[in-house]
């Protein structure tokens, strides 16, 4: 009777070891499976932002080209006003937006004058809407120029006067902070067109703003 009971027993134990060793193989399983799924997940998440990485790269080296190709394109008087603005550090991102000349046939300054007309102040509120509709914290230079007629000396007053002029109307009508802007004259000794004609002349007498943001 009592080897049945030991036969009993260990018949007994060696199921419960059976049941428990299929249970304890079987969580190990289940373990696994559940790390090996978290770990794809992370992989996939990595890859994701690889790809990401990437193509941030080659978006930034497309920017760069574009910006290179277009400061090729520019005028020898936009690239210093670019110039002058980084090397006073005004601006965030140093890149050229547009620019916008108003020669005399379209601002009508008048001879050796430098205020501003209807014509001009009609020009400048248009170029006003045009840089609030780009919706940039941008900083403007304003360039003034000059005909050949009088002094290079009196030519450059008289070009910072019609540049200060511009200046300040965009300031004043428009609410263009002044610390976002400056101005500055290359008196005569930017001409556009020849300053032996009278229609020349007209051309050289202008303002030049250079929008960078």
């Amino acid at each position: 009777m009592r080897k049945s009971l030991w036969v009993v027993l260990a018949v007994g134990l060696v199921v419960a070891l059976g049941v428990s060793g299929c249970a304890t193989k079987t969580y190990v399983q289940e373990q696994v499976a559940s790390a090996a799924k978290v770990q794809d997940t992370k992989i996939g998440e990595v890859q994701k932002q690889v790809e990401a990485t990437q193509m941030d790269v080659t978006n930034l080296k497309k920017s760069d080209a574009m910006q290179t190709e277009q400061l090729a394109k520019l005028s020898d008087t936009t690239k210093e006003a670019l110039d002058r603005a980084n090397e006073a550090n005004k601006l965030a991102n140093h890149s050229f937006l547009f620019e916008v000349t108003l020669t005399d046939d379209a601002v009508h300054f008048g001879f050796d004058r430098s205020d501003l007309s209807a014509d001009a102040k009609a020009a400048l509120d248009a170029f006003a809407k045009r840089v609030k509709d780009e919706n940039k914290n941008v900083y403007i230079e304003v360039q003034g120029n000059t005909d050949s007629v009088g002094s290079e000396q009196y030519n450059v007053q008289l070009g910072q006067a019609r540049a200060e002029a511009a200046m300040r109307y965009l300031a004043m009508q428009h609410g263009f902070p002044l610390h976002r802007m400056s101005a500055t004259s290359y008196g005569e000794f930017k001409p556009i067109a020849d300053n032996k004609t009278a229609d020349g002349r007209a051309k050289n007498r202008r303002v030049t703003l250079v929008v960078l943001y």
